[in-house]
């Protein structure tokens, strides 16, 4: 991801300034003193976010993170930022199509809510190397029906397989039909230029934000 961020960045009108990975930022060393940038992008693991994040905040640099996992330490990050007066966009999914796809799905449960012969289901299939299952779309898509008023059960599979950039089917089914939504990414480049995409936004923006604000979805 950190490679597509970087040959994507000039078509976004950023220059990459620094590369930070676990050879030269070790217990975030490679923060002591970064030199001086508008944003910075974290496609790294959570251990690393929880470190860096808040080295970045003391520097005043904003930041977009791709980072998954972070939930149990959301709050004193987002004290972090608050403190510094910096901007962070923070997503599990930074394709601009998967986040519309998610606004379509929390719109369609709302919808399907009220008419209890429908049940709910979320399956998400992605390439056999990714480590966590269900993937955090998926987990934000489950997160999302339910505060749409989705009470009743939603059943979350994953599949492991090959080179899948990322597939995620939301369906409800009744009695006598199906209706399935879908989002296929065909490659990884859509995550890197939602989060360039994030990146141009959140310059002179402070506060904690989502995909959400970035695409003023938040109707």
């Amino acid at each position: 991801m950190g490679k597509l961020v970087e040959s994507f960045s000039a078509d976004y009108g950023f220059e990459v300034a620094g590369v930070l990975d676990v050879h030269n930022n070790l217990d975030g060393v490679g923060l002591d003193a970064p030199p001086p940038v508008d944003v910075a992008v974290d496609f790294s693991i959570a251990a690393a976010t929880r470190r860096n994040l808040p080295l970045l905040a003391r520097h005043h640099i904003n930041a977009v993170i791709g980072t998954t996992g972070l939930e149990a330490d959301e709050a004193a990050l987002r004290r972090s930022v608050e403190a510094a007066g910096i901007g962070v966009v923070v997503a599990s999914n930074y394709s601009l199509g998967a986040n519309l796809f998610l606004s379509i799905v929390e719109r369609a449960a709302r919808r399907f809510a009220p008419h209890a012969d429908y049940g709910a289901w979320i399956h998400e299939a992605h390439h056999a190397a990714k480590q966590d299952a269900p993937s955090g779309t998926a987990v934000t898509l489950k997160a999302r029906m339910e505060a749409a008023g989705y009470a009743r059960p939603i059943d979350v599979s994953s599949t492991r397989a090959g080179s899948i950039p990322g597939t995620h089917t939301v369906g409800f089914d009744g009695p006598s039909d199906t209706v399935t939504l879908t989002h296929t990414n065909r490659d990884r480049g859509a995550f890197a230029r939602g989060a360039l995409e994030a990146a141009r936004w959140v310059v002179g923006k402070r506060g904690w934000f989502t995909m959400k604000d970035v695409l003023e979805l938040s109707e």
